[in-house]
């Protein structure tokens, strides 16, 4: 029996139906004694690009903060976060994203999300390390053949660790075939903009750095920010350059190569220097080895000859020649006196000269 009125079925064919985008997804493991800032910084700009306005729905990006056991994660700085998952299936996760921190003798995942880590590599999941997340991954041996980025700051710890890594220190974050690592920091809401951008769009990324005032998005090979031999230095190129160099102190690195990493010739590199600083490029490195190995006189117990070679130098009467004439006494005759090191964070001004 048929009720009410009957209508016939309208001959016109009628549109299709768009199907909602699919979200991105974003799995999220915590370390032990995490870096709270990098957690917060990569998640707030998933929140704002999930969804319009600030209504952080999370339409657009969905993410977990997933764990192999449900009770709170510590960070680094003391605070308590609830994990809202177990571990999820990487096959229905697009990265899952390792937050590092503090770096201590103690075990920073357990083995349950060890195993749950190589399973995700294995079905083919994107995998990210925030701040020294990319020691987690390198040490269950999921960086193989694939290049890491550091902070500056730990770039000697991993060396010590890894001494077989290919690794960067000079830049933001490095994007590596299905394995990403960020230096950490302010970085994090640079890679996540990156992300965003990938997968919803420019305009998405743009919004979540605005709002979160950040004055803009940067890229991964951009220079990180600069340990004090940097500081003064407003060239991004000549920053940049510095900082490779303040990383390589014992095993001095040829100009070329520095040049070859800025995508410049070695002779645009001199001309740049020179322009910027006033010198050429291998008396600053030389000024800045001879900073290092002040300040290992007068802080550690070492050697002179240790000294010497923890700076770069492989010849001891060089070494103590070169830096008579910049502190005007030799290493230890430098020692005795117990003097505070002299300010020489203006290269250009320093009194060793090519």
């Amino acid at each position: 029996m048929t009720y009410g009125p009957t209508h016939q079925a309208d001959p016109r064919p009628r549109p299709a139906a768009h199907p909602a985008p699919t979200p991105l997804r974003v799995g999220v493991i915590l370390s032990d004694h995490f870096t709270l800032s990098a957690f917060a910084l990569f998640i707030d700009h998933l929140r704002l690009a999930a969804d319009e306005g600030d209504r952080s729905r999370p339409v657009k990006v969905q993410w977990s903060v997933m764990s192999a056991t449900p009770e709170p994660l510590r960070a680094s700085c003391g605070v308590l976060t609830t994990p809202t998952s177990g571990l999820i299936d990487p096959k229905q996760l697009d990265y899952v994203v390792v937050v590092g921190g503090v770096l201590h003798a103690g075990r920073q995942i357990n083995e349950a999300t060890e195993r749950y880590l190589r399973r995700a590599a294995d079905a083919g999941t994107r995998l990210v390390g925030l701040c020294t997340g990319s020691f987690i991954l390198c040490r269950i041996g999921l960086m193989a053949g694939r290049r890491a980025c550091v902070s500056w700051y730990h770039y000697q710890d991993f060396l010590d660790e890894f001494p077989d890594q290919d690794v960067v220190a000079d830049q933001l974050f490095v994007a590596d075939g299905d394995r990403i690592t960020c230096a950490g920091g302010a970085g994090t809401a640079d890679l996540a903009c990156h992300l965003i951008e990938r997968h919803i769009g420019w305009s998405a990324a743009q919004k979540a750095s605005q709002v979160l005032l950040f004055d803009r998005a940067r890229g991964g090979g951009e220079a990180q920010p600069h340990p004090p031999m940097a500081e003064k230095v407003r060239e991004p190129r000549v920053r940049r350059a510095l900082l490779l160099m303040e990383q390589n102190l014992a095993v001095p690195l040829p100009i070329a190569h520095v040049a070859e990493k800025l995508n410049l010739s070695t002779r645009q590199f001199e001309r740049l220097f020179h322009a910027t600083l006033g010198v050429s490029p291998a008396t600053a490195y030389r000024r800045m080895r001879l900073r290092y190995a002040h300040w290992l006189i007068g802080n550690t117990d070492r050697s002179v000859t240790d000294i010497a070679h923890a700076a770069g130098f492989a010849d001891c009467a060089h070494f103590s020649r070169q830096f008579k004439e910049a502190y005007g006494a030799s290493p230890s005759g430098q020692r005795r006196m117990a003097e505070p090191e002299p300010d020489i964070s203006n290269i250009a001004s320093h009194r060793v000269y090519s």
